[in-house]
């Protein structure tokens, strides 16, 4: 597996879950082959995008973007299939996820191939559809490289999951300097339960869906003050990048700058210095001290919602109201989240986004609040 899972693998991959958009809402191809294009020129090769994601459109513009214009042999892709309840109901559905995935991305085979969002409340589909044999028969008929599953459980759960599947090339995990020790997520004691069991890691959220790109000022002061040139968004990729048996570390970038900046520190990556830690470490403690709602904005709450409500957005305007203090912008947000979606008051705590929350969040309550706070 050395040609995957070396050394001299690039630590930057190419999250493709928050690609750019139009003002109608679809994806902003012109701006999307851009972005490609520079990840390749600085040394990037991995893209990652899921059956799932902007409900097919991500595979469909990495076919426009990446697999029309540029050589097979210069990229790997990752997909993953998604036999969550509600996605799919049987076996059929969920293996034809990969053969939809292979015609929307037009990628003839797929490098890595991942069983999606792993957890307690998925993990019986995943098993009664045979999807772990079904990745194994990929593999034999060359249709994938690598097979393996993201994760959104507790470490037991992990433990559990690769004593019987040791068979699984590398997981994926999400790990982010905020959430190292958080009970929801077990970022450390997941990356410690798949060190053990000597499996490669790809990283996902390590910016946290963007909190820690833009933190609350007293952690953005921290981080400035020991290096005024460099990003906080550098500061957090940097930091899962530097840790052991990582294959790589997933940026879901939305625009040209973001890929500007990413790739300023990662085409010529080095790993964390004594220092550094240490002033990483300070950034944590200054963190735990602001509360927040820990939402990644990974929309999976959002489709089956039966009120409509745009469940990241009304989340991202307390955040604003949590971090920042600033009622006025949290009100202006909350008003553009509601904006041709239901109201956070008008929940009806059916409590389906909660069995879809890879981060275990209590919606429900923190929807009510943000009723009481932006109403």
């Amino acid at each position: 597996m050395s040609n995957y899972f070396g050394k001299d693998v690039f630590k930057l991959g190419f999250g493709m879950m928050r690609l750019p958009k139009n003002e109608d809402g679809s994806i902003d191809i012109p701006q999307t082959c851009k972005m490609v294009d520079m990840f390749l020129e600085g040394g990037g090769t991995y893209f990652d995008t899921a059956y799932v994601y902007d409900g097919g459109g991500s595979e469909k513009a990495i076919k426009e973007a990446l697999v029309d214009r540029h050589p097979r042999e210069s990229f790997t892709l990752a997909t993953k299939l998604n036999a969550s309840p509600g996605v799919c109901q049987d076996e059929e559905s969920a293996k034809q996820q990969f053969y939809t995935s292979l015609e929307r991305t037009g990628a003839g085979y797929f490098d890595y191939y991942l069983l999606h969002a792993l957890q307690y409340e998925n993990i019986d589909n995943y098993n009664k559809f045979h999807l772990w044999d079904f990745g194994r028969e990929l593999k034999e008929k060359g249709l994938i490289k690598y097979f393996g599953f993201s994760f959104h459980s507790t470490p037991e759960h992990l433990e559990e999951l690769l004593t019987a599947h040791p068979e699984v090339d590398f997981i994926q995990l999400q790990i982010n300097y905020a959430d190292m020790e958080n009970a929801n997520v077990c970022s450390r004691a997941c990356y410690e339960v798949a060190r053990k069991h000597g499996k490669s890691i790809v990283v996902m959220e390590p910016v946290k869906g963007g909190t820690l790109a833009n933190p609350p000022q007293r952690v953005a002061d921290i981080l400035k003050e020991a290096n005024p040139e460099a990003s906080c968004a550098s500061w957090a990729i940097r930091f899962v990048a530097s840790m052991d048996g990582i294959l790589t570390v997933l940026s879901g970038m939305s625009n040209t700058q973001q890929m500007e900046d990413n790739m300023s520190y990662m085409k010529d990556f080095t790993t964390l210095s004594d220092a550094e830690y240490e002033t990483i470490h300070k950034a944590q403690e200054a963190l735990n001290s602001v509360r927040t709602f820990p939402c990644t904005a990974c929309r999976y709450c959002t489709p089956g919602c039966p009120m409509n409500i745009n469940i990241p957005e009304v989340f991202s305007a307390m955040n604003c109201l949590f971090l920042f203090g600033d009622k006025k912008k949290a009100d202006w947000q909350y008003r553009d989240a509601v904006r041709g979606h239901g109201k956070a008051s008008e929940c009806i705590q059916c409590g389906q986004c909660e069995s879809a929350c890879p981060q275990h969040l209590p919606i429900i309550s923190y929807l009510e609040e943000s009723a009481e706070n932006l109403e």
